[in-house]
């Protein structure tokens, strides 16, 4: 089995939780999506200037910026995992509070296109990743977080995580859609 083309995870390969960002997933075209994001966070993002940027639609919320230092920390924590239980890893792995995350990171002091080069530094990593797995890595699953996960569910819960959060920017913070989103790979 190709990494670039991969079975949907069953239910009993990641905690409830992730199946919100699972079914985010429109098909099996791992690879061309994972590729695909990386374009459409460029084209969505990068025209944006400062003051867009450290936007929030609440003042609880967090700011544009924020938002993509979050999909990097998130990326690389999925990531980690993946490699983790591809290569038959079987420690149990912690979790992570993404709230707590955010603030000491200070995403806003930071310049927009950095974080967008960071991010698609990130993304290549990940890509590089999948596609040097052995297929029988795919199946593998791992303890994350106090529940079981498979690798097949993690490279599906980063797409749809990207794809939960580009999803937000167009909706809460009215960013504009883009040709190049997952619907029409």
């Amino acid at each position: 089995m190709s990494p670039l083309s991969l079975p949907r995870p069953a239910a009993d390969e990641s905690a409830p939780y992730y199946h919100g960002y699972i079914g985010k997933v429109p098909g099996e075209q791992i690879g061309e999506y994972l590729a695909a994001q990386a374009r459409e966070v460029e084209r969505l993002l990068a025209p944006l200037n400062d003051a867009a940027a450290r936007f929030r639609y609440a003042p609880e919320k967090w700011s544009v910026k924020e938002i993509v230092g979050h999909i990097c920390d998130a990326e690389r924590i999925f990531s980690y995992r993946l490699l983790r239980i591809a290569r038959g890893d079987g420690t149990p792995l912690a979790g992570f509070d993404e709230n707590a995350y955010v603030p000491p990171a200070a995403f806003d002091a930071r310049a927009l296109p950095d974080l967008l080069r960071e991010f698609q530094a990130v993304r290549a990593s990940t890509i590089a990743l999948v596609e040097g797995l052995p297929a029988q890595a795919w199946d593998r699953r791992g303890e994350a977080s106090g529940k079981t996960v498979s690798t097949r569910a993690l490279v599906y819960i980063m797409v749809g995580h990207v794809t939960h959060h580009l999803g937000v920017l167009r909706e809460r913070y009215r960013l504009p859609a883009s040709s190049d989103s997952l619907a029409a790979v």
